[in-house]
């Protein structure tokens, strides 16, 4: 390597380095197992995610659409590292009614296809602690 180093004073330096890491580590899983249970189960705070109840109707009725895929698609904040883009697949009930489950407010695609209706899409911005959103779907265009 250097001609002035030799290879006892490299292995001095690493293992110093590698002991302080070794230390700091210690110190961190040693502060993280001091936390109560309660702070460990602890959710995340409440302010920063929303829940959605998303409405499905179609038709001149207004009649509720069953078993339509429902896509959820947001950003999941990171970090450290790049951002998640998370999906959620979820179908309606019998009501025509999806319950989605807590997730982070911010902007959030919808998009919903069921078989014989326009496939739907659309960017929310969601800010509130609980959100309803009604989308009516439409009947396809006939082609002849």
């Amino acid at each position: 390597m250097y001609p002035n180093a030799n290879k006892a004073d490299w292995h001095g330096i690493f293992g110093k380095l590698a002991a302080c890491c070794a230390i700091a580590l210690l110190t961190a899983g040693l502060v993280l197992a001091q936390a109560t249970p309660d702070e460990k189960k602890q959710k995340p705070d409440d302010s920063l995610t929303t829940k959605i109840r998303i409405v499905i109707t179609g038709g001149e009725k207004d009649q509720p659409i069953v078993g339509a895929s429902v896509y959820v698609r947001f950003t999941e904040p990171k970090f450290l590292h790049k951002d998640k883009l998370v999906e959620m697949n979820l179908k309606t009930n019998l009501e025509g009614i999806v319950k989605v489950p807590e997730i982070p407010r911010g902007r959030t695609q919808i998009q919903v296809i069921a078989r014989g209706w326009k496939t739907y899409g659309k960017w929310y911005d969601l800010q509130n602690e609980e959100e309803t959103i009604k989308i009516k779907l439409d009947r396809p265009t006939k082609w002849y």
